[in-house]
């Protein structure tokens, strides 16, 4: 009886507190988003596994070498890639390999839009010192408004790493929820006359364009801000590989392979990181409204800009403001937002092209104010 006694004290059942359940529960919730409705289901699922494992009780006491935050635990050794900011520029390997900015070239206008939507970012971070976060604290918060997991968390971990389960948590909850977020926005700050222009086709971008632009785009931004090196670099040196046209083979890695494993790691373990004792305080629920603050207005901003441009171009030249709230870098989900959203209103009418412009900007844009704070606050 004695060794069943022990035994039990063992078992999450004797351990288990109303903190792990209500983070188990919400583990659930991102499964069901991902697994029923698709919302980000490569992000989601991970993470919200990784909620589970992170709030599975056990007896602290014990010695097991268990927990996310134990030294010499397995998932303390995998965290590290959080913790250390590497798994972040890993991720901007693969994106650069990925992703085409034909289209941003070809209409270099609308990379502004991409360069007012992070006005989500500077506003919340004095909205966080309002709410008496320290200077490092508010940085990292303010950036969940890119709408940018990996810039996120790479930030979080130079400025505020007790932060980082809760910030990543909440960005890579509202980039999952962009569907929901963004269209209330859009119809809000527009009229059914803007929603139906239509855009000039975008003109062919020439092979030496697309080689030359990852080489002057790293000299340009890292001379402007070196502390996004990290970042800016592997996204570039991704789309260099994928343009060249001479290491397809080592550009289809990066963008599938290496991509997927690193993303799994990396979801896994934010997702653990959420154990109960540490994530649910009060600085957790105000980093979640804040989060949501900083979106909503990156979303705004985009959409008024592109409003804004358009009093100055031609009548045969306007932009759709639509595309405007794409300028967050939730690649691609946002800009296939406003492509569906443009769609409700002239089912003729295709946006995707035009919306990834200011979508990969926001990616450039939101690691630029990544490095940007970086220097200030550090």
């Amino acid at each position: 009886m004695k060794g069943l006694e022990n035994f039990y004290h063992y078992t999450g059942f004797y351990n288990v507190e109303i903190g792990n359940i209500f983070m188990i529960v919400v583990a659930l919730f991102f499964l069901y988003l991902a697994i029923k409705k698709n919302y980000e289901p490569l992000l989601l699922v991970p993470i919200g596994f990784g909620i589970i494992i992170g709030n599975i009780p056990y007896l602290q006491d014990a010695g097991l070498t268990l927990g996310i935050y134990e030294d010499g635990s397995v998932l303390n050794y995998l965290y590290q890639g959080v913790v250390k900011g590497v798994y972040p520029p890993l991720i901007f390997l693969g994106i650069g390999a990925m992703t085409d900015f034909s289209t941003m070239l070809s209409n270099p206008k609308l990379v502004l839009l991409g360069a007012a939507a992070q006005i989500g970012i500077f506003g919340t971070f004095f909205g966080a010192i309002a709410l008496a976060f320290n200077t490092g604290e508010a940085g990292a918060i303010a950036i969940i408004g890119g709408a940018d997991g990996p810039t996120s968390i790479f930030l979080s971990s130079k400025l505020a790493p007790h932060l980082i389960g809760s910030i990543a948590i909440a960005a890579y909850s509202y980039m999952a929820l962009v569907p929901v977020i963004q269209p209330p926005i859009m119809r809000l700050l527009t009229n059914s006359k803007e929603r139906v222009i239509r855009m000039k086709p975008p003109r062919a971008v020439s092979k030496t364009e697309k080689v030359l632009f990852p080489i002057i785009g790293l000299l340009l931004t890292t001379f402007i801000t070196p502390a996004a090196l990290p970042l800016l670099g592997m996204l570039f040196f991704g789309n260099l590989l994928k343009e060249s046209m001479v290491t397809e083979r080592l550009a289809e890695t990066a963008r599938t392979s290496m991509i997927d494993i690193v993303t799994i790691l990396l979801g896994v373990t934010v997702g653990a990181s959420t154990q109960a004792s540490t994530f649910l305080t009060p600085e957790s629920i105000l980093i979640f409204v804040l989060g949501a603050f900083s979106f909503m207005v990156a979303t705004a901003g985009g959409v008024l800009f592109a409003k804004f441009m358009n009093l100055f171009l031609k009548s045969d030249n306007k932009i759709n403001p639509l595309i405007g709230a794409a300028g967050v870098s939730a690649v691609p989900d946002s800009a296939r937002v406003v492509h569906h959203e443009g769609l409700k209103y002239d089912s003729s009418n295709y946006l995707l092209m035009h919306a990834m412009a200011p979508n990969v900007a926001g990616v450039i844009g939101s690691a630029i104010a990544a490095g940007t704070l970086m220097s200030f606050l550090m």
